[in-house]
């Protein structure tokens, strides 16, 4: 990715974050309700890292934008306190580690600080014959312990501009068949959707044809989602803070549908990045403001943000980042309805391994 915000997949399958692709039992990423920012741990002497491999594009980080909050409306209010209970789904790569080093010195840090915490799932292939019974899989699990799943679809026809997570439906035909199975697995209770990272953000290797069909068939599958479960939380591209202006970022969601109660429930920023959370929320809300709407709100990729963005704008796998603020529905800020862990802490951007492998030590750099 150019200018993107997320690292997510490579070689044609899921990564970097919660993953739920091929015909297996999806994974899920860790979230859950609000809590402070964690206390280090002393430091336990950790594996060299894997080997690097072929980078997954990743963003550039610009100057912050920040602005001045908005007011949160009565509905809006209502819609943020429904529900704090997050989902994990119990199938993650961390999980996977998790269960196979019962005597990794790192394993209580890693289980109890990112592991034992709830995720998004994501859906990063094309796989139309399978896609509805594996968010089914995820929905449904959630819907049986009264929480809250979140899950990504990630195959946007032209995904990440040809870059190293390209990938996808072969054309927006093909897409919209995806989605409408997609929506099929839904089911009746409620559920946080991340629809297509990056999508709206780093529309600009598109032709202006190719970016009005893209942007509509977006649209549609937001009114999709909803109209197959009006619980559905459907929230889009909104790249993050040190990428678009609030104002072209805003103009770029309408044409794409997210101002619309039909399609929408808001905006999402910050996904598989590092910017600090109160820089997310100037932002979000800002484009929020300049994209009108009712009831809208946004939700932050919070998982690797406790230290905020490098200096340097590094972006794969940078030293020094921490988890940030547990996932939570809850927020106690004005028109953010979530604090999610979209991208699995742990998982690399490219440079502690390939991109979407679990790094037990990035992970435990990341928690201690």
């Amino acid at each position: 990715m150019v200018a993107a915000a997320s690292v997510v997949v490579a070689a044609g399958t899921v990564s970097g974050v919660i993953s739920a692709s091929g015909p297996d039992v999806p994974e899920a990423r860790p979230v859950s309700s609000a809590s402070p920012r964690l206390v280090p741990l002393p430091a336990v002497p950790s594996a060299s890292p894997s080997p690097s491999t072929t980078v997954s594009a990743s963003p550039s980080v610009r100057p912050k934008r920040p602005s001045a909050p908005a007011p949160r409306s009565s509905s809006q209010a209502k819609k943020t306190t429904a529900s704090a209970r997050l989902y994990r789904h119990p199938a993650s790569r961390v999980l996977d580690w998790v269960r196979a080093h019962p005597d990794d010195p790192r394993r209580p840090v890693i289980e109890s600080r990112i592991a034992d915490q709830p995720a998004a799932v994501w859906f990063a292939d094309w796989s139309p014959d399978t896609v509805t019974a594996r968010v089914r899989a995820v929905t449904s699990g959630g819907a049986a312990e009264g929480r809250v799943p979140v899950v990504v679809p990630y195959a946007i026809p032209g995904r990440d501009c040809g870059g190293h997570s390209e990938g996808g439906a072969p054309d927006l035909d093909a897409y919209d068949e995806w989605i409408d199975r997609f929506a099929a697995g839904l089911g009746g209770g409620e559920v946080v959707v991340i629809l297509e990272p990056d999508s709206v953000a780093q529309a600009d290797c598109l032709s202006a044809g190719e970016r009005a069909e893209r942007f509509a068939s977006l649209a549609r599958a937001g009114r999709v989602f909803k109209e197959a479960n009006p619980r559905a939380r459907v929230y889009y591209d909104a790249g993050h803070s040190g990428w678009h202006a609030p104002a072209k970022q805003a103009d770029l969601l309408r044409r794409a549908g997210a101002a619309s109660s039909a399609s929408s429930d808001g905006v999402f920023s910050n996904v598989s990045n590092f910017h600090g959370t109160a820089d997310e929320i100037a932002y979000d809300r800002a484009v929020l403001d300049a994209l009108g709407g009712t009831g809208l709100g946004a939700v932050i990729d919070t998982s690797r943000n406790g230290n905020g963005a490098p200096a340097d704008g590094e972006w794969c796998d940078p030293a020094g980042r921490t988890l940030g603020r547990a996932p939570t529905l809850s927020t106690g800020e004005a028109r953010i309805d979530a604090y999610l862990w979209v991208k699995l802490p742990g998982e690399s951007d490219g440079c502690m391994g390939a991109p979407g492998t679990f790094s037990p030590s990035y992970a435990y750099d990341l928690a201690r």
